[in-house]
């Protein structure tokens, strides 16, 4: 008989920590709720050989919370150039290797991709858990279409080249997922208001947490709240 606990056994519901199978795991973690996390990520984190993570000390509190204590890799912008090949050395050796972010989804706005793209370039194992989705969470409350969707993450910082991206967006048939952070976010909505129109729009912060908030309405109605 098979070990209901494994991982990757569907309906198991369990979440006893068990030795997942070689390979790269990408696991999505909470964006603020750290009741978020899945039972089959549970399961995952607490049995790889290692967690790859961005910051040790933001993955180690949502471990911490959770009573988990693995080997912690940290890879980041700054040095996944020097860090892919130890992560890969390690996946050949047939290793297990869960991949998390700060928070959210893997790969998305973050240089997950290129250690995915090349473990798959070499026929290495790879996998993922979903869950939380800081880009799926705001399109789902926005009240916005959903049957299209274009994410675009963050639009550059200087006026004069967010114009340009939004001039370029304007021509999508869809609705558009952005990140912008909260100090330019009066003037990304200005810009877009008049480049795009009064075309409806939604601004959510703080999603999952206490205090999440989503403001909706036309571009130019919010750009003259914030």
């Amino acid at each position: 008989m098979s070990d209901p606990a494994k991982e990757g056994d569907e309906g198991s519901g369990a979440a006893v920590p068990s030795k997942p199978r070689p390979g790269l795991h990408v696991v999505a973690t909470p964006i603020g709720n750290a009741a978020d996390l899945t039972l089959r990520a549970l399961s995952v984190l607490g049995g790889v050989d290692a967690i790859v993570c961005e910051d040790t000390r933001v993955t180690r509190r949502l471990l911490a919370i959770h009573g988990i204590d693995r080997p912690l890799l940290t890879y980041h912008e700054h040095n996944a150039a020097r860090m892919r090949p130890v992560l890969l050395d390690r996946l050949r050796q047939g290793q297990s290797l869960a991949l998390v972010t700060d928070a959210g989804t893997p790969l998305v706005s973050d240089p997950g991709y290129k250690l995915v793209r090349e473990a798959v370039a070499e026929g290495l194992p790879v996998t993922t858990l979903p869950g939380p989705s800081a880009p799926l969470a705001a399109l789902v409350l926005s009240g916005l279409p959903t049957d299209r969707f274009l994410f675009a993450g963050f639009l550059p910082a200087k006026a004069a080249a967010r114009a340009a991206a939004l001039a370029e967006l304007k021509s999508v048939r869809a609705t558009l997922v952005l990140f912008e952070s909260a100090q330019r976010l009066p003037e990304t909505l200005a810009q877009a208001a008049e480049l795009l129109g009064p075309r409806e729009a939604a601004v959510a912060r703080e999603l999952t947490k206490l205090y999440e908030e989503v403001r909706r309405g036309p571009l130019d109605t919010l750009a003259a709240h914030y």
